[in-house]
Order: C-alpha cells, then structure tokens, then sequence
C-alpha cells in the first residue's frame, strides 16, 4: 500500500502542503481532484521522490520512499509529471525503451523489446514507433511518454494530469487504457484529474484535497455528491445521475 504519514512541505510562512494522512489499499486508479492549488501535483511529485518533504514519511509497498535506493525504488513506483522535456531526435520506441533502464541499463534484453512492444501497442502506438518525438502532436507525445511510464512496468503507476494535450477522443481512450492497466496488469495508478467528471466514471477511489489537505476520501459515490463538491471546489456543484454513472454539473 501507499502509506502518507504526516507529510509537510513548506513553501513559505504562509503557503504550505499538508499535514496529510493518507493509506491507498494496493489495486485500481486512485484520482486525486480538488481545485488548482490544492497540493494534489506536490502530494504526487513527493510520492515518486522527485520532490523533498519537510516533514512526516511516505513508504510504497514497504519502502520508505525517502531512504530507499534509487534504482530498487524504480522498480516499485514509475512517476510521469505533467512538464515533460523532451529530446527531439528520439524516436517514440527509443523513449519508451527508457522505461526498461532500472533494469536493463540501457541494454535491452528481448524481454525487455517485449514489454516495450506491449506498452506500444496498449497505447495505440504502433504505427509511430519509429517517428520522433518532434514530429509528433502534443497528444500523442502524452501517450509516448504514459507508455514509457507502463514499460517500466511497475506495481505502483503516478500520473501528473495524464490527460493534458489530449482532444475528447484520446481523453477517452487514455482513461480506458489506463482502467485496462489497473485491473488487467495488476497496476494501482494514483493519478491527478482536474475532470471531475472523468475521475467518477474511471477511479475506483477519490481523493478530494483542498488547501494542501485531503478533506474527502472514498468511493465515487461517497465523493460524488453536491455537498462534497461544492465545499471541495468552493463553487454551486449539482450531482445528477446520468446514463453511465453521477455527473457534476457546474456551469
């Protein structure tokens, strides 16, 4: 399980995340939603170790994220931020391919060439695996980058706003992907969503934060209501039932 105990991080006397408590049983995609300043991007980013903590701990399947080895952590939890600083003249196989350096350090096995290809062609990604990156939309260099994450074939999956560049379409089919990784491979995804929407009809679990706390945590249906809501986002939000799940109406 991810276990948060505790956890600060201080950006000034009067800007600060946390304390946040939190337990994430292992299994399914686990949305993190609330308005812009929430801390849902900072509580990721210090899951996967790419940001410091002032205070409290945070241990992923056991390991205590900020004393465990960089390469044994690697293989446990993958993390994918939302600014990605690519390398032009990387075709969309090489940078997937990356996904297998905790293991292979850059020398890929033929066990390795078939996790790519799966990871490849669970994003639709076939028919660009030899274009750069530059050469691609913003769209579909998302997907690359999602699929490089996927190859490193990790237990435990952190997804910084997965869904940025993406049209309607390949929102979608992204979500889809991504339910299809937790419940087939076996994958528990913590993923940040600022679609409410999107987050009730593919988590399992929603993690409402507000002001650098979780104030809200259960099931779609625990969370998914206009008293939640509207005091999470601080803004008139109706809950109707639609034809495939809840929906938040707030415009």
């Amino acid at each position: 399980m991810i276990r948060v105990t505790d956890v600060i991080k201080r950006y000034s006397s009067e800007v600060a995340i946390g304390p946040v408590d939190l337990a994430i049983e292992p299994g399914g995609i686990i949305a993190l939603v609330g308005p812009n300043g929430a801390g849902k991007s900072t509580l990721l980013t210090m899951m996967g170790r790419l940001l410091g903590m002032d205070g409290g701990s945070i241990s992923i399947a056991g390991h205590d994220v900020a004393r465990t080895p960089s390469r044994e952590l690697a293989t446990i939890v993958s993390i994918l931020r939302q600014e990605n600083h690519f390398i032009t003249r990387l075709t969309v196989r090489q940078l997937v391919g990356f996904g297998r350096f905790p293991y292979s350090q850059g020398r890929l096995t033929p066990a390795d060439e078939q996790i790519i290809d799966r990871a490849i062609s669970f994003l639709d990604l076939t028919g660009l695996e030899g274009r750069y990156l530059d050469e691609l939309s913003g769209g579909q260099r998302q997907r690359a980058y999602v699929a490089m994450v996927l190859a490193q074939d990790t237990e435990y999956v952190l997804l910084d706003e997965p869904l940025n560049n993406l049209d309607m379409r390949h929102s979608v089919a992204m979500m889809r992907h991504l339910h299809d990784a937790a419940h087939t491979l076996g994958r528990t995804i913590v993923i940040v969503l600022h679609d409410i929407n999107f987050a009730c009809q593919y988590a399992d679990r929603l993690c409402a934060m507000k002001d650098g706390r979780v104030v809200a945590f259960g099931t779609p249906e625990e969370i998914m209501t206009s008293e939640v809501l509207t005091d999470v986002f601080e803004t008139t939000v109706e809950v109707i039932d639609g034809p495939r799940g809840r929906l938040a109406v707030y415009y």
